[in-house]
Formats: C-alpha cells, sequence, structure tokens
C-alpha cells in the first residue's frame, strides 16, 4: 500500500522555518509541514491545506524539489511517499497550533539531533536548492536500515 504525503520547509535566506511535533506520527521532532494527500485532493492542495492546519499560513510561492519513499519494519508493505516542498513566501502569521509549534533555525543551526534521522542526508541537498528522489527503510528505534538518495 502507498500513501502520498506532503512536507514543506519554508527558506528564506540562511534561515529555514519548522515545526515541532506536538502529536501523532514524529511526534516530539522538528520537521517540515504537511501531511496527507486527502482522496479528491491535489499534491498541491494537500500542501497548501496542511500549511494553513499546522501553522496558519498560506504558502505563495513553492517548489516541488524532492520525492522519497519510506518503509518501516513494523508495517511491511506499506510506503510513504513524501512530496517535498520548498516555500520561500506566505501570507498570514505564524501560529503554534494543536500540531505544530513552528519556529525559525539558521541553516547553520538547523537540530538534526532532534528530527528524523534520514533528514541529515536530504536537507543539504534541499539548501541546496538540488532536485532528488529516494528511499529510506526504518527498524526498530527509527535506525535506518537502508538508504538511496540520488540527485536528479
Amino acid at each position: 500500500m502507498r500513501e502520498q504525503l506532503t512536507l514543506c520547509i519554508v527558506q528564506q535566506g540562511d534561515r529555514v522555518l519548522l515545526g515541532m511535533k506536538k502529536r501523532g506520527f514524529g511526534a516530539g521532532r522538528w520537521n517540515g509541514f504537511g501531511g496527507k494527500v486527502e482522496v479528491g485532493e491535489s499534491i498541491e492542495e494537500a500542501l497548501q491545506r496542511e500549511m494553513k492546519e499546522e501553522c496558519g499560513v498560506s504558502i505563495t510561492d513553492f517548489t516541488k524539489q524532492g520525492v522519497l519513499d519510506f518503509s518501516f519494519e513494523h508495517t511491511p508493505g506499506e510506503i510513504l511517499e513524501v512530496h517535498i516542498f520548498r516555500a520561500n513566501s506566505f501570507e498570514g502569521e505564524l501560529c503554534e497550533t494543536e500540531e505544530m509549534k513552528p519556529q525559525w533555525f539558521s541553516v547553520d543551526d538547523i537540530p538534526f539531533t532532534e528530527m528524523w534521522p534520514d533528514d541529515m542526508h536530504w536537507i543539504p541537498l534541499f539548501l541546496k536548492g538540488k532536485e532528488f528522489t529516494g528511499h529510506f527503510h526504518f527498524g526498530e528505534g527509527d535506525v535506518i536500515l537502508e538508504q538511496e538518495l540520488k540527485e536528479k
């Protein structure tokens, strides 16, 4: 089973906007903003909806930079297909929601130790504006068992 999701990181100059996930899958980790693509919704529509729901803003200038597949030992046959976007600007006021607490970080101070372990592999490509594809397979304790990352 394949499930489509979105992930968006806002980058403005030498800083990025991440959110502390407060509940659900990935709680306690810094991440981009995003989530599941609902039935009848395009990936871009899901991206916009999730940004509004998770941090209160509408992104106005965004580009797709990558697609990563994630699989887990404890859920064989399930693949999370995550479409990764960069946003350069947004409208509205950032706000904390029940889901996420937004915070700006310098690109030199991204809190990789408090993020998913795959992030340290693909975010450097993201920050350079590169397009990429890849797959990460996680085992017990979110240890990466297999990985493949290709620059397009």
